[in-house]
């Protein structure tokens, strides 16, 4: 049987998912790698359709979020996901600073002997206390994904009969002509 309208609405589902992801993301991220890196991909199989979408991994991570060590944020309550012993590499945080052009400076109330706060730290020292601070706090949920998937999902659940039943009457057409 051909199932064109099928594969077409499969796609049309799998696009329309990954644009608003990417429009929700960039408004509460700007332009960002990972928005980059979201894509789709409608496969067939012996079982019929299938639709995969895929990202960075982090993706996942911002999407439902992180529970933090001290404090939460009430939008990851349900997620699966948050920090015990370890934290975010510095590292990364690192190479983010740097490409930002951000500078740490320490806190006039931190001064020590010899310090007269207000002084430009390492971007090493910068980014382990981002890192730090990510670890404790954890990282806010904002469904980037996860709503439009579920406002599609919900389309393609009414539509998809409909669809389906195009495929069949053109099955039927083809292959029984009355005489």
């Amino acid at each position: 049987m051909d199932t064109k309208n099928i594969e077409n609405y499969l796609k049309s589902f799998g696009q329309n998912v990954v644009d608003d992801s990417k429009k929700l993301l960039y408004s509460e991220k700007g332009s960002t790698a990972l928005g980059k890196s979201i894509r789709f991909k409608v496969t067939e199989d012996a079982n019929g359709f299938s639709t995969k979408f895929y990202m960075d991994d982090y993706g996942t991570f911002l999407d439902k979020g992180v529970k933090g060590t001290k404090s939460n944020y009430i939008e990851n309550k349900n997620t699966d996901y948050s920090y015990t012993t370890k934290m975010p590499p510095p590292g990364i945080i690192e190479k983010w600073i740097k490409k930002k052009g951000l500078k740490g400076r320490v806190q006039k109330e931190w001064k020590s002997a010899g310090n007269r706060g207000g002084q430009f730290i390492t971007n090493k020292s910068f980014a382990f206390l981002i890192a730090r601070s990510i670890k404790q706090k954890g990282i806010k949920s904002i469904s980037f994904f996860q709503k439009p998937l579920s406002l599609w999902y919900d389309k393609l659940q009414d539509d998809f009969l409909k669809i389906l039943k195009l495929d069949i009457q053109t099955y039927l057409t083809t292959f029984y002509r009355p005489k």
